[in-house]
């Protein structure tokens, strides 16, 4: 598609395009838009021919071929990987006698962290990109367009194209300016902070912690966090989403955007949760374990984000999608939001009726949950 100067085009892949170009497009706050990062899911095989992920990445150029807008897209034959579902919505469709798969799904893979999902020099280019993904659905007979996990910033630019607006609810720790782990402690009311320190006592004791980023991230490192994944993935989603070469690639490419949090026990690593550090958040994203220790799973993945966090000066840690347990241990109840394009009226109009309902349950939920917070009170 062209307009004036401007070409519309779907890309091979991201791989394909110019990494300098793209990442100048992301802003480099969020560590799961950058270049290396999607061109790993696509290199390791993560994404692309067998996966169901589909990459059809659209691309707005000017005459000489530069960048100024991308979305970072897939064609998609199922609904698994994206942590917002839309199985009713599907089974819907496909009993009034519509085909809901394949779908445009806008993200980042298995990823479900709030950042950009238009990548823009300039907010102008935001309607003709919205306009591109449009057009791709019903040029190629897709049902649908979802952006999931869209930044508060960006909202405005899918509301003024018409798409619906779709809430949920994960729980993400406020770093509140402390100066220390004891310092957050002090927030909290008496019993849940003696609770904090009792599951942090019993998950420390006889293990090593160690925290790794970059090249101290070494290859017997990945193979034991790789045996951690699978027996995870294979656990919560039947078939892990990554492959092997997926890790390697994460840490060769943005190792300082990488970190690995292992458990030692005599010299041996037990369990494992990696981290992706963003310029305001720390993003944590997968974990696993050999044995089943009381409390570890907490301690690695929440408190010692904590940890780091302050140490690093970070905004928040997102520790992924659901999860009400955090919130007895400090992480708090926030609203995530996807946008929805949908070409049929009478199914747009139906998904319309049915988010108004689901988001005035969204809001009383959340509400009640902030009402549980282990802070004290006044």
């Amino acid at each position: 598609m062209a307009e004036g100067n401007l070409t519309a085009r779907i890309a091979p892949s991201v791989a394909s395009l110019d990494a300098s170009q793209w990442d100048a497009l992301t802003g480099g706050g969020n560590p799961f838009m950058r270049h290396a990062f999607l061109a790993a899911l696509e290199e390791s095989a993560s994404v692309g021919e067998g996966t169901g992920w589909q990459p059809v990445p659209i691309v707005i150029e000017d005459s000489a071929g530069k960048l100024l807008a991308a979305m970072p897209s897939y064609a998609k034959s199922h609904s698994q990987g994206e942590y917002v579902f839309d199985h009713a919505w599907a089974d819907a469709w496909e009993r009034a006698g519509g085909s809901y798969y394949p779908k445009l799904q806008i993200s980042a893979p298995f990823t479900p962290a709030t950042g950009p999902r238009l990548l823009l020099r300039d907010e102008i280019y935001a309607l003709p990109l919205l306009k591109a993904a449009e057009s791709l659905c019903l040029k190629a007979e897709l049902s649908s367009a979802h952006a999931t996990f869209v930044e508060p910033a960006q909202h405005h630019l899918f509301e003024q194209a018409g798409w619906l607006k779709r809430e949920d609810i994960q729980f993400h720790w406020e770093n509140r300016d402390y100066a220390s782990f004891d310092h957050f402690l002090a927030a909290l009311a008496s019993r849940k902070r003696k609770a904090v320190r009792k599951e942090r006592e019993r998950a420390q004791q006889g293990v090593e912690i160690r925290h790794l980023v970059g090249d101290q991230i070494r290859p017997e490192h990945w193979d034991a966090f790789w045996f951690f994944y699978q027996d995870t993935g294979a656990r919560k989603w039947g078939t892990p989403y990554l492959t092997r070469e997926a890790f390697e690639l994460f840490g060769e490419r943005m190792g300082e955007s990488v970190l690995l949090i292992l458990a030692f026990e005599d010299d041996r690593p037990i369990a494992g949760a990696l981290n992706f550090i963003g310029q305001e958040a720390l993003y944590g994203r997968y974990w696993g374990c050999l044995v089943d220790k009381p409390f570890l799973h907490f301690e690695l993945c929440y408190y010692q984000a904590i940890d780091i966090a302050i140490a690093r000066g970070l905004k928040r840690v997102e520790a992924g999608a659901q999860g009400g347990h955090k919130l007895a241990r400090g992480y708090e109840p926030v609203a995530t939001t996807s946008m929805h394009y949908l070409p049929d009226p009478g199914f747009r109009a139906a998904v319309e009726d049915f988010l108004d309902r689901e988001r005035r349950g969204v809001e009383m939920d959340r509400l009640h949950i902030g009402r549980h917070t282990p802070f004290r009170k006044g």
